[in-house]
């Protein structure tokens, strides 16, 4: 019974990784993702202010704006308490159930930012293409419904995914290679025929971020064919600009994503170092640097942040 207990104990315990080669250095490795982790909050809740804050704002684009922020910080925040209970030497132990709650939220957001960017590449049609049809198309009500649908199309299919992963036994090592759980990375520790989840979570991804893409790659095929009716190349030159930041959006969230499939793919006997890199950075990139291009990019979201931050200039010169 003792025995028995001890396993079960077991079972339920798993051990998240660093930096494998670089223990000794993991409290200044922490200094950077600290960095990190504070410009992505900072940023995605800056333009969450803003954009509640501002009437002008008050736009179809910057509501689906405020979704990318929200998805965000919902995708990256999970993975930050282990990650630093790592980095300080706290803890490596990680429970079962926590493991479970912890994919459910990046897989969950990572399927919505995707969904999130299909909406914002509809915006960017529904304006060039038709935009005397703009406002009553995109309307508050179905702003809404849009945002419900596209995190219930995201958590819906991957909650059957992580319940099954409860009747797997895990009798091997119980290691995980990241400092945070994927899971791609749980189904490889069970000791059970896991040929379900692999298959299951091949078609999730190819159906659900194959028609995002699918239909971001239509919406701007029509709005090429629509800039190129325009008569003035200054005129192409604004409408194709409005889409440059949801482009570097697309390209920041898809290019890391893809290669992070690719090297748990096809490179699973490569170095750690080169899975790890590639996990933080899909998880770690499109929060950090979507509010750093939306606040360059946009005149809007800059003159927001301008204004947020005349009264601590103004204060400052009082004192």
């Amino acid at each position: 019974m003792a025995t028995a207990n001890s396993s079960n104990i077991l079972s339920s315990t798993f051990y998240i990784t660093g930096i494998p080669g670089y223990e000794e250095f993991h409290q200044w490795i922490s200094i950077p993702f600290c960095l990190l982790y504070l410009v992505g909050i900072m940023g995605n809740c800056t333009i969450l202010h803003i954009v509640r804050t501002d009437p002008r704002l008050h736009q179809p684009m910057y509501y689906f704006l405020a979704m990318l922020s929200l998805t965000d910080m919902g995708m990256s925040l999970p993975t930050m308490t282990s990650l630093f209970r790592v980095l300080w030497s706290i803890s490596r132990e990680i429970q079962f159930n926590t493991c479970v709650v912890q994919m459910f939220f990046i897989h969950t957001f990572s399927f919505t930012e995707s969904s999130v960017l299909l909406a914002m590449a509809f915006d960017r049609y529904v304006a060039i293409c038709h935009p005397l049809r703009y406002a009553t198309i995109l309307t508050p009500t179905l702003i809404t419904k849009i945002g419900i649908v596209a995190l219930l199309r995201s958590a819906l299919p991957v909650t059957p995914l992580l319940a099954r992963l409860a009747f797997f036994p895990f009798c091997h090592s119980h290691t995980l290679s990241h400092s945070y759980c994927l899971h791609q990375d749980m189904i490889r520790l069970a000791c059970a025929d896991t040929k379900f989840n692999v298959i299951y979570g091949m078609v999730m991804i190819t159906l659900l971020w194959g028609m995002d893409s699918l239909g971001i790659f239509g919406s701007y095929a029509f709005i090429l064919h629509s800039v190129l009716k325009i008569s003035s190349q200054e005129g192409r030159f604004r409408a194709l600009n409005t889409c440059a930041s949801h482009i570097c959006a697309v390209l920041i969230l898809y290019v890391p994503m893809i290669g992070l499939s690719i090297v748990h793919r096809f490179a699973k006997h490569s170095s750690p170092l080169i899975h790890i890199f590639m996990a933080h950075v899909y998880l770690l990139v499109p929060p950090v640097f979507n509010p750093v291009i939306y606040s360059v990019k946009t005149k809007q979201i800059r003159q927001g942040i301008l204004h947020l931050l005349s009264p601590l200039r103004i204060s400052s010169s009082v004192m």
